[in-house]
């Protein structure tokens, strides 16, 4: 399996046709055919099933896609990387992250890198703890933002001093903007719209120390824009952290934390025994000062 290969066949799944696909690819309908036919011998399976108008991926063209624009997008890092001076660093830093306030700290980290480097860019990953520690271990990812309860047995890590306080968002005409904070009494009767990496990490049980089978849980979210309308329409509170949605007076929408108070203390984490590549250094020199300051 060649590079070319791969390149070939991620054109023929963007286009999901052979004769767009050979002028994207610029090069002939034939060859392209034959290269597709080649690569689907090799593997001893169909990439393709053949329409009359398009071609749709079959499971294993599903998960070829998947893994050639993984092994592509490593390549081209790799070669930035190695074209890359000490004076004139370019290339790319990937950090994986969910949503929180507190990456504040590394976009100030990155704004100080890119006044040294401006050759250097920055590709964010949002996503929840499973997903993000895989791409982290594939080596798609330098580094991850990871919560205390993850396992950071595996990572070199370096505590960001900071934490995203928990607590919840409610319709402004709700009982519960009358409290200055909510405890588990009060939301144990609510219908209530949970992060799924919050419920992954057991969070949502150890504040209200009883299992997820014995909560009125209403809605699963990945994204708190979509919770957050989700409850301006009434489906439920969601519990979320803090500064992810605006609540401001204009706002249909108010948060107020939990008590007693959760935290969750955040790292920067990256593989063990990892060459980083000189951007990642030179990530890391901007932000380990950043970390010591309160």
């Amino acid at each position: 399996m060649e590079f070319r290969e791969l390149r070939y066949f991620l054109g023929v799944a963007k286009e999901r046709n052979i004769t767009k696909a050979a002028e994207l690819l610029n090069t002939t309908q034939p060859n392209l055919t034959r290269q597709i036919k080649n690569l689907e011998w090799e593997i001893g399976k169909p990439l393709f099933i053949r329409g009359k108008r398009q071609l749709t991926l079959t499971d294993a063209g599903q998960l070829l896609q998947k893994r050639a624009e993984e092994i592509l997008g490593l390549y081209r890092r790799t070669e930035k990387e190695l074209r890359s001076t000490p004076s004139d660093i370019e290339g790319e830093v990937a950090i994986g992250s969910a949503e929180s306030y507190s990456l504040k700290i590394i976009s100030r980290a990155v704004k100080a890198m890119q006044e040294k480097h401006p050759r250097i860019r920055i590709l964010i990953t949002s996503g929840d703890a499973p997903d993000t520690i895989e791409k982290l271990d594939k080596g798609l990812l330098d580094f991850a933002v990871l919560i205390e309860s993850a396992d950071l047995s595996a990572y070199d890590n370096l505590p960001l001093n900071r934490s995203d306080r928990w607590g919840v968002i409610v319709r402004k005409d709700d009982p519960l903007t009358e409290l200055e904070r909510v405890t588990k009494e009060d939301l144990l009767s609510r219908p209530l719209i949970c992060s799924k990496q919050s419920m992954e990490e057991k969070l949502i049980e150890k504040f209200f120390q009883r299992p997820l089978s014995q909560l009125n849980i209403k809605a699963v979210y990945n994204l708190i824009y979509n919770a957050a309308l989700l409850t301006e329409e009434g489906v439920g509170c969601a519990l979320t952290l803090e500064n992810l949605v605006y609540v401001g007076s204009e706002s249909e929408l108010r948060f107020r934390p939990l008590e007693p108070q959760l935290l969750s203390p955040l790292y920067l984490v990256w593989k063990k025994f990892a060459v980083l590549s000189p951007a990642a250094r030179a990530f890391l020199d901007e932000l380990k000062p950043l970390t010591a300051e309160p």
